[in-house]
């Protein structure tokens, strides 16, 4: 089997590290390999903030996908998520020196380039810049300018910024754990490309993905983002919350919420009792399950509230931006029961839970097929897609030899068709990951 046919995608999550390695079918759908969990253990709130114990999470979770898949995996796509992401909108314009000609790659790429000029806050960089729509010489609302005549084009750009240290700590671990950075995508942009269809971003929609630190929102509106934010809560507070006003060990917290939580407390009766074994032979202590959805419940409902202000603040009441096709919960946080009615009772808006399972091969196990892997499954998707379009590159290089070798005089038209192709941009975030490799080669 081909090794580069083979895509390796990396969550460094605050309570496991998932390693998935999967290949594109016949089909075109992603079929997966083999897959490595193991307990994260120096990751809080999506921050690395022990490297050694992270690294040997990563080594686990890797020689578990290797051994289920049998293959030796180098290069891995990772996500980045965390409480230090942020996003803010931004316009900005160029003026072309001459407008008789038609806007091309290189104009974009200059607006682009002005973008990222942007004075940051100290230790932030600019991860992503994703232009929404274009204006040109005033005219709104323009989805692809090249190829168009005018002499000021602008745009309005989503800006997803991080911290420098952050992204090259996780880079660190990568390297360290004897693998190859292949590429580095933001976490709620891969859990969208798993869970969301073309026909849900384009209504508009909003997907919240409750990790255990983290609560990743992404907002999609005419096929486009438009808003990103991290919540720093996630799963983990609310075992918190329930080790606390139990008195009981997080183990126990743990277990107790994904057996008897529930985010809605009308539905248990007063009777209702769970008995939990007490430490050491003390005697057991008895919890209601009213009492536990009623803890659940306060923590659940501050964490949508926060989702729903990042959504007001994109602007979801205004008549033209409405998100038609609602929410989508995806992630470990999302298997709570009632959640989903609990979500739909606070935001008024529509709710579903998110699974994977649509580009997924359809013989995938179905604990693949669970909102927990999501951003594991885009990772591997976005892996592919990478190396997709390196293989296109490559083509397009071998033809232009072929063409050079064949003829000197190449037309001219031949020669802008090849140029066009292999201008195909490189994502902000590949420059990102060549710039945290060499940053890692240097350091070393």
């Amino acid at each position: 089997m081909e090794n580069n046919k083979i895509s390796v995608g990396l969550d460094i999550g605050t309570t496991k590290i998932v390693a998935m390695i999967g290949r594109k079918n016949e089909y075109g759908k992603a079929e997966i390999l083999g897959i490595g969990k193991s307990k994260s253990l120096g990751v809080h709130r999506g921050v690395v903030n022990n490297i050694t114990q992270t690294i040997q999470s990563i080594q686990q979770a890797v020689q578990e996908a290797e051994a289920e898949a049998g293959l030796h995996i180098e290069d891995v796509t990772v996500g980045i998520a965390g409480q230090h992401i942020r996003s803010l909108q931004h316009s900005d314009y160029i003026t072309r020196a001459n407008s008789e000609l038609v806007i091309d790659e290189e104009d974009i790429d200059r607006l682009i380039n002005q973008v990222h000029k942007l004075v940051m806050l100290p230790g932030e960089e600019i991860i992503h810049v994703l232009p929404q729509e274009y204006k040109i010489d005033g005219q709104a609302e323009i989805k692809e300018p090249i190829g168009m005549y005018g002499g000021r084009l602008e745009a309005n750009f989503h800006v997803v910024v991080g911290q420098v240290s952050s992204i090259r700590n996780i880079g660190r671990c990568v390297k360290s754990s004897g693998l190859e950075l292949e590429g580095i995508t933001l976490e709620p942009l891969a859990s969208a490309n798993a869970v969301l269809s073309q026909e849900e971003k384009e209504a508009g929609v909003a997907l919240i993905d409750i990790g255990g630190g983290t609560t990743d929102l992404a907002v999609f509106k005419d096929g486009i983002i438009r808003h990103t934010a991290v919540i720093p809560f996630g799963g983990n507070v609310v075992t918190e919350d329930i080790k606390e006003g139990c008195s009981i060990i997080e183990k126990q917290a743990e277990l107790l919420k994904i057996k008897f939580g529930s985010a809605w407390p009308g539905e248990n009766k007063d009777n209702e009792i769970v008995s939990i074994p007490g430490l050491r032979g003390r005697d057991p202590k008895e919890i209601t399950l009213k009492n536990l959805s009623k803890i659940i419940h306060a923590r659940v409902v501050e964490i949508i509230e926060q989702v729903y202000v990042e959504i007001k603040n994109y602007g979801h009441e205004e008549q033209k931006k409405k998100l038609i096709a609602g929410i989508v919960l995806t992630g470990g946080g999302s298997q709570l029961k009632h959640l989903k009615q609990l979500v739909e009772y606070i935001t008024g808006m529509d709710t579903r839970i998110g699974y994977p399972n649509e580009h997924l091969a359809g013989d995938s196990d179905n604990e693949i097929a669970s909102p927990l892997f999501a951003t594991a499954v885009g990772l591997v998707m976005d892996g592919l897609k990478r190396q997709e379009r390196k293989r296109i590159e490559k083509e397009v290089e071998e033809m232009e030899h072929v063409v050079a070798e064949h003829s000197e005089e190449t037309t001219v038209h031949e020669e802008e068709v090849i140029e066009a192709q292999k201008k195909e941009r490189k994502s902000f975030l590949d420059k990102l990951t060549e710039r945290v490799k060499d940053f890692l080669d240097n350091a070393e």
